[in-house]
This record gives structure tokens, sequence and C-alpha cells, in this order.
């Protein structure tokens, strides 16, 4: 596979990275990753359009090789800020997008904020907790969320990196993580989402603080319902039949779009797009073409 170029964009004074396709004079097309992964896990699926699209992936922050930020700010107006500011400086927009988990939910957002500068959008798994789960949280007063916070992110500040004593100990450790991955794809997702430590280990990029969910300074459940709603683009909302994540037409929140329609995919989990690559890739085409 003749791969991307890597380059660097400022965002927060946070060194940003992204790669890019090549065939600059197509239309943009940006694809975002989810938690604790990153740009390179669109490999499979670039590859499918970069004949027809100008294709940019990003490394959110504190992920892959873009910078940790200081403090760790990681709530998502700060992924949404960042994602603003890529389409802002390269004068992509109106960009089509296509986006997993996390990165889903920050383009969502992002397409509410900014309708105008989106065409259209394929969001894998982006609509965050189940309704229920978010119906627990907030049940909580302010200032009981305000000491989970807390504790959360103290817990992640005591994380220490893990280390695997070999490249295969840590291919081995994706595996387990989603097993539908073949070994070949488990092999690329590890040597692009880990490093080699000055001791010989590996350990992933991505930052710990990464984790934790939504934090306090992040958009409320309602928040979330208003930007869908705002959002004017055609949306694909696909998810794994074996996922975690709910329903969307099940549960209702479909009902928050104007122009949305959902995809199951049987034998999937989280990762549609490397689970159900050639059905996925049927769906998205097809949405894309019209």
């Amino acid at each position: 596979m003749e791969g991307p170029t890597s380059h660097f964009y400022f965002s927060q004074r946070l060194r940003l990275h992204y790669v890019d396709w090549g065939n600059p004079d197509a239309p943009p097309l940006l694809m975002v990753h989810g938690g604790r992964d990153h740009c390179r896990n669109w490999d499979w699926v670039a590859e499918r359009l970069r004949d027809r699209y100008h294709i940019i992936a990003p490394d959110l922050r504190g992920h892959g090789d873009s910078a940790w930020a200081i403090g760790g700010g990681y709530d998502l107006p700060a992924y949404v800020y960042d994602l603003a500011q890529l389409v802002h400086q390269k004068e992509m927009a109106p960009i089509t997008i296509m986006a997993h988990s996390l990165g889903a939910a920050v383009s969502l957002s992002y397409a509410g904020a900014f309708s105008r500068s989106v065409k259209k959008l394929i969001a894998i798994e982006g609509l965050g907790p189940p309704p229920e789960m978010i119906e627990q949280m907030t049940k909580l007063t302010i200032e009981e969320r305000l000491r989970a916070w807390v504790g959360d992110r103290r817990r992640n500040s005591g994380r220490l990196p893990r280390k695997y004593p070999n490249l295969e100990d840590a291919i081995a450790r994706m595996e387990e993580e989603n097993p539908h991955l073949s070994h070949e794809q488990a092999r690329h997702l590890t040597i692009y989402g880990a490093h080699q430590n000055e001791d010989g280990t590996y350990s992933w990029k991505f930052d710990n603080y990464v984790r934790g969910g939504p934090g306090i300074g992040g958009l409320s459940p309602d928040e979330m319902h208003r930007l869908w709603s705002c959002i004017t683009a055609p949306v694909l909302l696909a998810r794994g039949a074996e996922s975690w994540a709910a329903d969307p037409v099940v549960d209702g929140r479909i009902q928050h779009f104007q122009n949305a329609r959902r995809v199951n995919f049987e034998g999937a989990g989280h990762w549609v797009h490397h689970d159900k690559l050639d059905e996925f890739m049927r769906e998205a085409e097809a949405f894309l073409a019209k």
C-alpha cells in the first residue's frame, strides 16, 4: 500500500499531526478517528476512496503523533476547535466527513455549529453513551459530578503507560481488544499506534488523560441534541450490531436529526469499518455518490 504523507498544523499552541492521501484537485474528505486510536486506522478505507477524494486524516490531540495537551484539556469543545482550525487553515469547506466513535461525536458537534461547512457526514457510533446511562448521569447534582470528575482525572494522573516487551505482545493486545481483526489488520494498527521506548519495550501513543469520557467542561445531552438538530447535511449513522452502542432508531435519538439514516452491520462490533469493510464501503460509497 502506497501510504500518505505526514503534515502538521497548530491549534491552541498544540502541534497536531495529519496525513494527506494526495489528489488535491479532488473534493476534500476528512476522516476522523475514535478515542485512543490514530489516523492510520482509516488506511483501508482511504485506499478505496483516494482516487475520488482528497483525503485528510488527522490525529486528534493526545493521540497518534499529535501533541499531548498540557493540563489534560480533552473535553469535546477542545476537539471541535481543533477540527474547526484544520478545516479553516487548509480551506477545505465545504467538507465531507467520515468519522468514528469520539471522532464522530466531535464531527457531529462541528457539523451542528458550522452547518454550512459540511456537505455530508458518515458517523460510525458517535452518539455517545446509551440513553439509560445518560439518564443516570443526569440524576447527579453538580457537586456530585464535579467530585466524580476530579476523582476520575486524579486516577488518570496515576496511570503509567503500559509497556509491552515486544511488538508481538502489543499486537496480541490489539487482537484482544477487537477479536474481529485479522492478524494483518492488528499488526498494521499496532505499528502506527505504538512507539518503541528507550528500553526497547513498546507503549501506545495516546495520552492516558484522554480517558474518562465527558467532563464538566463538556456538552450536556440537551446541548448535543440541539447541535444534531442543526445539522443540515445528510447524515449516515453506522452501527455494529454486536457493539455496545445503542440503536438510535430504537431509542429515538435519530429524531434529533433533520436528515439521517441508520444502517446496522451484522457481525460487526464498534469498529464497523474494520470488522465489515466491504459491507461498510458499499453503504458509504452509495451514500457519498448521491
